[in-house]
């Protein structure tokens, strides 16, 4: 496993081109892999994020089972007149197998926080359909639900901490909630719309089982992940 950052050029105009399109940028991401890693069964796949700090300046964030070249992107998207090679990649497994239970850490998500619903006037028995979660509280409960089956559990606020301003008691903040629509063409399909909802969770966490986080990390949470969501990354307590 392989853990890679890639700054953006936003002077550069197709920087923003992908940075407005998660289906540019997913093309763009599976580009750097002769062969990408198969969506069936339980193995590892290719996740991605751009995450903005305070300056607003994007950072692509990729996790792969092998190795990429971003050669095309610097090209693209870089500043391709460097000597430096414009991303840098570190060896992830070796950080994964270090992780143990009771281990603390802050982590953040990007995700696809969604319910199944029937809408008023469907009949009775109708299939149900995926609808996005889109309150803070409930995109919340989305997460916690499942943080048991990923191997962690969010750290709860001492007593004496204030709650936040949707009235949880948690180590966690909802941020960024980005609905999102594009148009795509599958091969040898008519075009398909589509649309889903991005928010980013930024928190702390403390490992339960050690396995089955090493998969959420491996594998992402939720749906849309070719799309910039399910990629959780950790960093230490303490740390920025």
């Amino acid at each position: 496993m392989y853990l890679t950052q890639f700054r953006v050029n936003t002077g550069r105009f197709e920087a923003r081109r992908l940075l407005g399109s998660p289906h540019l940028m997913h093309g763009a991401v599976n580009m750097a892999f002769p062969e990408l890693p198969s969506r069936e069964g339980q193995g590892p796949r290719v996740l991605w994020r751009v995450d903005h700090d305070p300056q607003d300046r994007p950072k692509l964030f990729i996790v792969s089972p092998g190795l990429p070249d971003l050669t095309h992107l610097v090209e693209q998207a870089g500043w391709p007149a460097l000597e430096t090679p414009g991303w840098s990649t570190f060896s992830y497994g070796e950080f994964l197998d270090a992780l143990r239970e009771g281990d603390t850490w802050n982590f953040r998500l990007t995700a696809n926080p969604v319910h199944n619903i029937r809408r008023p006037g469907d009949k009775a028995g109708a299939p149900t359909k995926r609808a996005a979660h889109v309150g803070p509280r409930h995109q919340l409960g989305w997460l916690l639900k499942r943080q048991e089956q990923a191997g962690f559990e969010v750290v709860r606020k001492p007593a004496d901490r204030q709650l936040t301003e949707y009235g949880d008691e948690h180590e966690l903040i909802v941020r960024d909630h980005h609905p999102l629509q594009f148009r795509r063409n599958p091969a040898n399909q008519p075009m398909q719309d589509v649309r889903f909802t991005r928010v980013t969770f930024d928190g702390r966490l403390r490992i339960t089982d050690p396995v089955l986080l090493r998969r959420t990390l491996a594998q992402g949470l939720g749906k849309a992940k070719a799309y910039g969501c399910g990629l959780m990354t950790l960093a230490p307590v303490g740390g920025k």
